[in-house]
């Protein structure tokens, strides 16, 4: 399993790094995170959107539960070049919920926001003008994912077992074979 680690600072305002478990669990404790990458504004906007791309469901907690937004402080923080397109996407969505709404896409309903994600969402039945949202979208999503994915609660919610010897093969279970249209 991943386990991003993120620079942050003591009573003493030194640096030390933290694991996302601690991050959590200072938050948890009332120990807010305090981003080092992105502003206020755009930390608030990315906590929502994330949760739109994984909400909390019935098997387990959303992207922000999992840690994703720090996650995600994390890697732009210490590869910035790299992901600079984050900002860039924040701020081409907040561009297109005020022109769509007159408010920017955290002042948004929950609805609103559904409905500009779903116009970016389908590549296929995307409109000319808004294929940036749809790369913007495309890769906010892939991101996401993987810092989910790559958490305790994500590796969880897949059932992931790790790498654990078998005694015994029986082979792809019949139920994957048919879906794979193999026999």
């Amino acid at each position: 399993m991943v386990n991003p680690r993120f620079v942050g600072l003591d009573s003493k305002q030194q640096p030390y790094t933290i694991t996302a478990t601690t991050a959590l669990q200072g938050q948890a404790k009332g120990t807010p995170y305090r981003p080092k990458f992105f502003t206020p504004a755009e930390w608030r906007q990315l906590r929502i959107m994330v949760d739109l791309i994984i909400p909390k469901d019935a098997k387990s907690g959303s992207a922000t539960d999992a840690g994703v937004p720090e996650y995600m402080d994390f890697f732009c923080t210490e590869y910035a070049s790299g992901y600079a397109w984050t900002r860039e996407a924040l701020r081409w969505y907040d561009g297109f919920a005020y022109n769509t709404f007159r408010k920017s896409f955290a002042k948004c309903t929950d609805a609103e926001r559904r409905e500009l994600f779903d116009q970016v969402a389908w590549p296929a039945k995307a409109k000319p003008d808004v294929r940036e949202g749809v790369n913007f979208f495309n890769r906010l999503r892939d991101f996401t994912a993987s810092g989910f994915f790559s958490s305790e609660m994500g590796v969880q919610d897949i059932g992931y077992i790790g790498n654990v010897a078998r005694s015994e093969w029986k082979g792809c279970p019949p139920e994957a074979l048919k879906h794979l249209g193999v026999g």
